[in-house]
């Protein structure tokens, strides 16, 4: 078995490799910055608002995270290149739960987290979210991580917020950052913790944005899978406003202001704090996403190049937004960049 993976890695790798020149021909042939449609907010953030808010972006980034107690329990699945943990660590004093994928062989492997998107938190089982992508990569050489977040599965819920999301996906955002300072306390000699990477889909990919601004020294290389957008309240107002009542609405706005001014959210959006990311970034969209408008995508590739950024940007006519038929074209090019930035 360590014989057919040591065959089969080099093969990926080269199969990805040898289309390299094709890629960044197709990247700058399809993709042009549309210029006048992006917005001036970097040349804003001296006037963002509501950066004292404990759920707000500076808070973040200012935040001794404490993560600590990685375990890896029961195996869950074993064979086929690679063994499925169940793991736990602690999350700002809270018991988060995941799954890990290990390759066969010593390793050391590089470690890629993965971050779920949305998923109601009843129907949620242990590591539900990116179950094609935790077998796709573990396949590949990479020991996969795939943290629930609180509130999730066998996750302890936050006691103090009632909302474990968050304003900034805060929550959500230590607990991916907690991970990797769980995985260092560790040990762990078969995992190369000086190579970690990070993927997100969708909600996922705000957390991964914030995560690489709040411990940009933490992260190589990110990729995000049709992400939500870089500006905050274009998310608030998709998916949360309707769900809160009257009166948490009212709360809410006493604590940042009217919801329908797109000023009380810049110190949740990560647009205004792009200037932070050290890690090369590539994005994938589908045009017929029904969940996140294409639009979104363009904006926060504009914003990261106006940030000077390396940020590859891949968009695919017809695809919804889990992929379908490109989706192995979405994994073979996310692992050519993973394997680029961290092997």
């Amino acid at each position: 078995m360590i014989g057919a993976i040591i065959i089969f890695l080099p093969v990926i790798y080269f199969l990805a490799s040898s289309k390299k020149l094709h890629f960044e021909r197709e990247i700058v042939s399809e993709f042009q910055v549309d210029e006048g449609t992006v917005d001036e907010k970097q040349d804003k953030k001296d006037s963002i608002k509501n950066e004292n808010h404990p759920n707000s972006i500076l808070s973040l980034i200012n935040k001794n995270f404490e993560g600590s107690d990685f375990k890896a329990g029961n195996v869950l699945v074993s064979g086929n290149l690679y063994t499925r943990y169940f793991i736990s660590y602690k999350s700002d004093g809270l018991s988060i739960s995941g799954i890990m994928s290990v390759p066969e062989g010593e390793g050391p492997f590089p470690v890629l987290i993965l971050n779920h998107g949305y998923i109601a938190p009843e129907i949620y089982t242990n590591g539900r979210g990116l179950r094609r992508e935790q077998d796709y990569f573990a396949k590949n050489g990479y020991a996969v991580i795939h943290p629930d977040y609180r509130g999730y599965a066998l996750s302890d819920p936050d006691p103090e917020t009632g909302d474990e999301q968050g304003l900034a996906y805060s929550g959500y955002v230590s607990d991916a950052v907690n991970l990797v300072l769980a995985l260092q306390e560790s040990g762990l000699d078969h995992l190369n913790l000086g190579k970690i990477g990070m993927l997100g889909h969708s909600m996922g990919g705000g957390v991964t944005m914030n995560a690489l601004i709040s411990r940009p020294d933490l992260f190589d290389a990110a990729v995000l899978l049709a992400p939500v957008s870089s500006d905050y309240q274009k998310n608030f107002l998709r998916w949360r406003k309707d769900s809160l009542d009257d009166e948490e609405l009212e709360i809410l706005e006493r604590e940042i202001g009217d919801t329908d001014d797109e000023n009380n959210f810049s110190a949740f959006s990560s647009a205004f704090y792009f200037d932070r990311i050290n890690a090369p970034i590539m994005i994938h969209q589908g045009t017929a996403d029904k969940d996140v408008p294409v639009e979104w995508s363009r904006e926060t590739r504009d914003r990261l190049e106006e940030s000077g950024k390396e940020v590859i940007y891949f968009e695919y006519p017809g695809e919804p937004h889990e992929f379908a038929s490109a989706w192995p074209t979405v994994m073979e090019r996310t692992l050519y960049f993973f394997d680029k930035n961290l092997k």
